[in-house]
C-alpha cells in the first residue's frame, strides 16, 4: 500500500504538468491573420489550415479572449498499473501563464500548485512544472503568432494531426476529429511523455469546453492515469488577488 501510495504521489505530480494545457490566455495578443474568413476542414492538406480550424471551433477570438478559466468537479486518480482508483475533487483556475489547482484525494493524497506567472510553488517537496501557457491549448491560441511553426504530423487512425511549435522549441502535438474539435493533445516534458483525450465538450459562452477528459503519462513503472469530470465552470470571472498568490 504505501509503494502505491508513492507511485500516485509520483503521478500526482505529473499529472499536474499535464494539467497545464487548460485555455485561459490572458493578455494573448492577436494576430493579423485572426480574422481571415477562410477555416479549413480537419482533412485540409494544410497543418496551418487544420490550425486555424480546430481554433475556430474551439470559440475562435472568444476563445483567444478568455480572461480566466476556473474549472471543478470530481476526478480519479489511477497509479501505475492498477485499476484501483483515488477518488477525489479538484479545483482548477487559469489565467495565462498563471495558474491554480488544488486536488483532494484524502486519505490517499492531497496537494496544491500554483504559479503566479513568474514563480511557481508545489505542495508536494522538489516538484517543478513548465509555465502553464508552454503546451496545449494555449498553445493552439498562438498558432499564427510570430516564432510559431505550424507541421504536419501523421494522422492517428481517424483523427487528423498537426504539431505547433514555439520559439524555445515545446512541441505539442494536436489531433483533431471530423468537426474539428481537439480531441487529443501530446507532449514531452521532463523526460515524460503526457496526452490528454477530451471525450466531452460543452459550449459555455462561445467557447468549447472540455467536461470529461482523461490525462496520462508514461511512466517508467507503467502508466498513470486521472479521469476529469467537470462539474462546474466559470469564464472571465473576477478573481481575487490572493488566487495566484505564492505562499510565503
Amino acid at each position: 500500500m504505501k509503494s502505491q501510495y508513492r507511485y500516485l504521489t509520483m503521478a500526482a505530480v505529473l499529472i499536474i504538468c499535464a494539467s497545464l494545457g487548460t485555455y485561459a490566455q490572458g493578455d494573448a495578443s492577436k494576430s493579423a491573420s485572426a480574422n481571415s474568413a477562410a477555416a479549413a476542414t480537419a482533412g485540409s492538406s494544410a497543418p496551418l489550415d487544420m490550425a486555424r480550424a480546430a481554433f475556430n471551433a474551439q470559440g475562435g477570438e472568444k476563445f483567444r479572449g478568455l480572461k480566466n478559466m476556473v474549472l471543478s468537479g470530481s476526478v480519479d486518480l489511477y497509479p501505475p498499473n492498477s485499476t484501483n482508483s483515488a477518488p477525489g475533487k479538484f479545483v482548477l483556475a487559469t489565467s495565462g501563464a498563471r495558474l491554480r489547482m488544488e486536488v483532494d484525494a484524502r486519505p490517499a493524497i492531497y496537494f496544491k500548485q500554483i504559479s503566479d506567472g513568474h514563480n511557481t510553488y508545489s505542495s508536494l517537496p522538489n516538484v517543478q512544472f513548465p509555465p502553464p501557457d508552454r503546451f496545449g491549448l494555449p498553445v493552439l491560441v498562438k498558432f499564427d503568432q510570430a516564432g510559431y511553426a505550424v507541421t504536419a504530423i501523421p494522422d492517428n487512425n481517424k483523427l487528423h494531426g498537426f504539431k505547433i511549435t514555439d520559439p524555445d522549441g515545446n512541441a505539442t502535438d494536436f489531433y483533431v476529429d471530423a468537426t474539428n474539435h481537439v480531441v487529443r493533445y501530446l507532449y514531452q516534458y521532463g523526460g515524460y511523455n503526457f496526452g490528454v483525450e477530451n471525450s466531452k465538450f460543452k459550449e459555455i459562452e462561445g467557447v468549447l469546453v472540455p467536461f470529461k477528459f482523461t490525462q496520462r503519462i508514461e511512466m517508467p513503472q507503467g502508466a498513470a492515469f486521472a479521469d476529469f469530470s467537470v462539474k462546474d465552470v466559470k469564464l472571465n470571472q473576477q478573481l481575487g488577488d490572493d488566487v495566484f498568490t505564492i505562499p510565503n
